[in-house]
């Protein structure tokens, strides 16, 4: 029986990560990855690796591989961020399903769409809606579990139906272009009856 023992094949030269997006900063995977040159591959706990790498914020799962040569691969699937959301001091990236990716900053711009408050699983189709009022739009906020308010920069609160807000939001639409409805003083839109539209004047006495 012959022995084929461990050359220097069998030590760690360079682990090659790659990620499913263009966009990210990698500098957090590459930390988590990192193991010190000349490693004897198979002193390398790859689970313990991976759950590093896992860890990372937005990483939504990841695979660690060891190579013939010795050297390792790391493959990672990114969140992807969406919008904001808020716990009103710091803005945290979001993802379409509801996760924090990434840490929070402390600013937002004009052009991101924002939520404050418990949101559901699924943020993808009212993030894509809200576009379109995007320099009216302060905040996004999930009422009782089932629906949505709109709140504008004017401090308008807009009450969409639970069933189909896309309408509700191409109405607003309409009446933005029509009568510029999002610069009146208004305190509220309610929306949430599709047979009516109820809108609410500020009482400033």
């Amino acid at each position: 029986m012959t022995g084929m023992g461990r050359t220097h094949i069998s030590r760690i030269h360079n682990i090659s990560i790659s990620a499913d997006t263009d966009d990210q900063d990698m500098s957090a995977l590459i930390a988590a990855a990192t193991v010190a040159p000349n490693t004897p591959t198979y002193d390398t706990d790859l689970t313990s690796l991976n759950a590093r790498v896992s860890a990372v914020p937005g990483v939504r799962k990841s695979a660690v591989r060891r190579m013939p040569n010795g050297n390792l691969t790391v493959r990672a699937s990114l969140y992807r961020a969406v919008a904001l959301w808020t716990d009103g001091n710091e803005y945290f990236p979001l993802s379409g399903d509801g996760t924090i990716v990434r840490r929070p900053i402390e600013t937002r711009n004009m052009g991101d769409i924002v939520f404050i408050g418990p949101v559901p699983n699924d943020v993808t189709e009212i993030t894509k809606l809200s576009q379109n009022l995007i320099g009216h739009l302060d905040y996004i906020e999930w009422v009782e579990n089932r629906r949505w308010n709109l709140h504008t920069f004017g401090g308008i609160t807009i009450m969409l139906p639970e069933d189909d807000p896309s309408v509700a939001i191409g109405t607003l639409l309409e009446l933005q272009k029509k009568h510029a409805i999002l610069g009146k003083d208004i305190k509220t839109i309610d929306m949430r009856d599709n047979a009516r539209l109820l809108i609410t004047e500020n009482n400033h006495k």
